[in-house]
């Protein structure tokens, strides 16, 4: 569904869910030129810290956004802000909730906050944060 910001409200919430794959991890690897050694399997340095590889926080932070222009408000809309804070690792294969929150709405600028949460099938929250987003459009 698309929202213009009359439709929305002060807690609102819309969720997303996606399970994250060895083949996610590569492309967000060549997209972005960031081969650290923690997102392959083949390498060792992460095992000090993590029992396998972990996704990039980019790819993750994905899910994000996917949830703002799929669901809310699903209109076009530019990310003005964003403070997250990653709490635990995600692993290739963990099924990913990111849950927003709309937490404030101003509508002389057209600007929406949202709470953000992303838990893992284990319900741990993995990010916490927030978002400010401008609505491109007021009308239908």
């Amino acid at each position: 569904m698309v929202y213009t910001i009359e439709e929305l409200f002060i807690g609102q919430i819309a969720r997303l869910q996606r399970t994250f794959s060895e083949t996610d991890v590569r492309a967000c690897n060549e997209l972005t030129k960031d081969y650290s050694p923690v997102y392959r399997p083949s390498e060792e340095n992460w095992e000090n810290y993590y029992h396998q590889p972990i996704v990039p926080g980019l790819l993750t932070e994905g899910l994000i956004n996917q949830v703002i222009s799929d669901k809310l408000p699903g209109s076009a809309c530019i990310l003005l802000q964003k403070e997250l804070v990653f709490y635990h690792p995600v692993f290739v294969g963990d099924v990913i909730t990111a849950e927003l929150e709309i937490i404030d709405i101003n509508i002389e600028r057209n600007w929406v906050t949202q709470k953000v949460t992303c838990y893992n099938e284990g319900g741990n929250e993995v990010i916490k944060g927030q978002v400010v987003i401008f609505l491109l459009s007021n009308k239908n």
